[in-house]
Formats: structure tokens, sequence, C-alpha cells
């Protein structure tokens, strides 16, 4: 795995021409800077794996309020189409946000038999909200996916599992704490690279950013650069693979690096 400080590489974006590093330092002197220059105006899309983003949102921000959570991903992507200064560089195209509605799911806990309405919990009801704010917010086109109910499946969590096989666990100890539901969205990266293919093909943008750490889009990633498309991954800071670094153009994350987001909203609090 690459490490998070050397992650970035050294593949500029468009819209950051120079930048060797995601909020890092630019390149001495002009001449690169004008070399990565596009004549023509660049026409960005920016794809949003809404799963990965709210897992690195929790680390970055903390507990957030759907709308809270809705307009920060809303600006993180505005964010790429500005330079390191700030200054506009590309013109929007739209902003695809790619999620599954919560499951639909009712069943029992596996050991104390516990009704359960998955639809009625807390987490979908945020989950719903959050995807209603996201509707109304300026460009933003919601691309969803589902979670097949008849796929719902109690698992043991990792560390249980750990400890009944090197004996630290005992199998009559466990409680319905001890599992997890095994919920899994389908249709989410079929439908991300179809409009990564789609986007390509009708030139209709020459810019694409992808706001993801999966390495699942490597194929539309490697379509989409051979017709032309300037591909960027924004990984949030998070560690990417030396394989997934290979197939893009260029890294760049313009959200506060983790750890810089919690100090900013103390201080804010102050």
């Amino acid at each position: 795995m690459i490490k998070p400080s050397s992650a970035p590489g050294s593949k500029p974006s468009l819209t950051d021409s120079g930048i060797a590093e995601p909020r890092g330092n630019s390149f001495s002197g002009g001449c690169a800077v004008d070399l990565l220059r596009h004549v023509t105006p660049v026409v960005t899309a920016v794809m949003v794996d809404a799963e990965f983003f709210l897992k690195r949102a929790r680390r970055l921000f903390g507990t957030t309020s759907p709308r809270d959570a809705a307009e920060k991903l809303h600006k993180l992507a505005l964010d790429h189409l500005n330079d390191a200064k700030g200054r506009r560089t590309a013109r929007l195209y739209r902003i695809f946000v790619y999620d599954a509605p919560p499951a639909a799911w009712k069943g029992h806990t596996p050991l104390g038999k516990k009704s359960l309405d998955l639809a009625q919990s807390p987490t979908a009801q945020w989950r719903h909200e959050f995807h209603e704010v996201l509707r109304g917010l300026r460009k933003v086109a919601l691309r969803m996916g589902e979670i097949p109910t008849s796929q719902v499946r109690w698992q043991l969590k990792f560390e249980v599992l750990k400890g009944l096989t090197n004996g630290k666990r005992r199998w009559e100890d466990l409680t319905d704490d001890d599992f997890r539901l095994d919920l899994r969205q389908k249709g989410v990266d079929m439908r991300l690279g179809l409009d990564i293919a789609s986007l390509a093909y009708k030139q209709q943008v020459n810019q694409i950013v992808l706001i993801s750490g999966d390495a699942d889009f490597v194929p539309a990633a490697k379509l989409a650069r051979r017709e032309g498309i300037d591909f960027i991954l924004d990984p949030m800071w998070a560690t990417i693979r030396p394989d997934l670094y290979e197939h893009i153009d260029g890294l760049r994350s313009v959200c506060p690096r983790p750890g810089q987001a919690r100090s900013g909203a103390a201080e804010e609090a102050k």
C-alpha cells in the first residue's frame, strides 16, 4: 500500500495544473503549468461514491446531520472546479451521486429472535433525508442502486470470529451484539461505469473527477482515458492501492486532511 503522505504522487489535474500532491506544492515556473492547460474550456463531471464519502466524512468531520452531510458533499464536488488558489478554472457538467436506498428488510435477531424492521430504523431515516436533500441541490443527479432483501444475511463480526478461533470466546457466550447484517449494494458500480462510458463516448465532458477509493472503477477509468478524458481521483486522503494510482491522470483531495477538519471545527466553536 502507498503511504498517505506519498499516495498523491505527481499527477496534476487540469483544474489544478502543477499540483504535485493534493493541496501540496506547485511546480516552479510557469512552463509546466502552460503545458497542462487545455486550449478549450474544461468541462467537469464529478462522480461521488456516497457510501465511501459518508465513511470518510465521519472520520473527517465527525457526526453530522443529513443536510450537513449533503451540503459538504456538494461543496466538495464544487471545490474541484477551482485551482489551489480558489480560482474557478472549470465548468460543471453535473454532480452524479451513487448510492442505494436503505434496506427495507424485516426479520429477527439471530439468537434473541427480536423483531427488526430496518426501514423504520434511525439509520434508514437518516439516509432517506440525506437523499432528499441531495435531490434538491443544484446540478445533482442521484443514481440509485438497491439492497436486495433476499440476500440479507447475519454474519459474525470479524473480531468475534477471531476470538472463537483462537479460543478466547466460547460459542455459548455469544449474544446478538456479536452479529452484523450483511447489507450489500447492487447495481451502484454498474451505473457508475455506464455513466463514465456514456460521458466518454459522447464527449460531453473532458474531465471526470471521481470521489472514491474503490478499485472496481479501474476498467471504466481506462476506457475514459483512451477516449481523451482527464480522469482525476479524490480519495479524501485515504490510502489507495498502487495499481489504482496507475490508471488515473491525477490525484487530488480538496477536503482538509484528517485531524485538520476536527481542529478547524473546534476553533469555530470557541
